[in-house]
């Protein structure tokens, strides 16, 4: 069940709480919200991968709230740059407003440029499904109920659409979630960078701290903890202001 214009999860973000108790009858609730659900796992390392061929390679993720996606990928060793956004739907240049409708079809989402010599697709797609992503519960992340929530992966190429597609059957095949995986492989079609206020919180922590520190920066120290070998202490910033 929606509130008109806003879901529970939005307000919450705007107003800087994080939901901690049941929401009775609006079917908002899960029990392990803390981690997001099953987060984290040991996701293991994919065995179909790209080839590091290009200097440069872009790639889309929707996994949740942005705020998390984006703090993780920032502090990702090759990783150059990871925007928070909107990807999939079918308005040009959403607000959030908009998106937090429901309406535009739209995923909170992140860009993420990465130099695959250093790190590959098939490593950034680890690193989502063992600390961003639960990719067993189908528009729902946490509180955060709807579409723009959804978990997805916006592949930009055939290539990318083989690796994310086998990664996907060989961690259904290994049974490290307790249900099917439902994240959606789905041909990148457009990309608008989120609002400013947006991009960077889950380190400068300026913005809704109460929900950051209880929703994302546990994510950015699981990414720490399970893969210290591409942890970068200092993050790639959008906003060099906000460092």
């Amino acid at each position: 069940m929606k509130l008109p214009a806003f879901t529970l999860s939005n307000i919450a973000k705007v107003l800087g709480i994080a939901i901690l108790v049941p929401m009775v009858g609006l079917g908002l609730w899960n029990a392990s919200v803390s981690a997001e659900g099953l987060l984290p796992v040991n996701a293991p390392a994919p065995t179909v991968d790209e080839p590091a061929a290009a200097a440069t390679e872009t790639a889309v993720f929707a996994g949740g709230c942005f705020w998390g996606v984006q703090g993780v990928f920032q502090h990702v060793k090759g990783v150059q740059s990871a925007i928070a956004g909107y990807s999939g739907g079918t308005v040009a240049n959403p607000t959030y407003e908009q998106v937090g409708t429901e309406q535009t079809g739209h995923a909170e989402s992140v860009k993420v440029v990465f130099d695959p010599k250093q790190v590959s697709y098939g490593k950034l797609l680890q690193i989502f499904f063992s600390v961003i992503t639960d990719p067993t519960t189908l528009n729902l992340q946490g509180n955060d109920a709807g579409t723009s929530y959804r978990s997805a992966l916006f592949v930009m190429n055939d290539d990318q659409a083989k690796v994310a597609k086998a990664y996907i059957e060989q961690l259904d095949a290994a049974k490290i979630y307790p249900a099917k995986i439902v994240t959606e492989v789905t041909p990148y079609t457009n990309f608008y960078q989120a609002e400013d206020y947006h991009q960077d919180n889950a380190y400068t922590m300026k913005v809704n701290p109460g929900y950051l520190a209880y929703f994302d920066e546990p994510k950015i120290a699981d990414m720490k903890a399970h893969f210290a070998d591409f942890w970068m202490d200092k993050p790639v910033l959008v906003f060099a202001s906000n460092a």
